[in-house]
């Protein structure tokens, strides 16, 4: 078994979509990156990734890339799932939390895992996922931006 931990954060900017998870929330202010954005997938990736100790979602999917730009992050997370199992491994289950002060994420909590589970062909049960606020301090606090924190175990199949 492999631990695996990854972070992420993105702006949050306005006139952009505020993809989380899969899934677009609506909200006045959305994700700033070269791809979609999505903070929370970004980091399951690194976590993923970082438990098969195949370096980070930057070496494999640099910003660099034109390619990338504006991709959707299931892709991501799919090509990245492709690669831990072709290490051999299979997820035992993920743990994340979403640091955000607005909007509130609780009622997109279902939709996500059912994205996300989809998305990696898991059950929803090997996913979960909180959120949680700043208390209005720091960059998240202020609303300037979004972090997501995800811990992942792989069990060697």
């Amino acid at each position: 078994m492999r631990i695996g931990f990854g972070y992420d954060v993105h702006q949050l900017v306005e006139g952009t979509p505020l993809t989380l998870g899969g899934i677009v929330i609506a909200h006045h202010r959305g994700t700033l990156g070269h791809s979609d954005g999505d903070t929370l997938i970004h980091a399951i990736c690194d976590a993923l990734l970082g438990a098969a100790n195949l370096g980070d979602i930057g070496l494999h999917f640099p910003d660099s890339d034109p390619s990338l730009k504006g991709i959707d992050s299931k892709i991501l997370l799919k090509k990245v799932l492709q690669l831990t199992t072709q290490k051999g491994y299979a997820i035992v289950n993920i743990d994340a939390t979403v640091c955000l002060q607005q909007p509130m994420l609780r009622p997109h909590i279902p939709q996500m895992k059912e994205v996300l589970a989809k998305t990696m062909l898991i059950t929803t049960d090997k996913i979960s996922i909180k959120a949680t606020t700043t208390e209005k301090l720091g960059f998240t606090g202020r609303q300037e931006g979004v972090s997501a924190y995800a811990v992942v175990l792989l069990q060697k199949i």
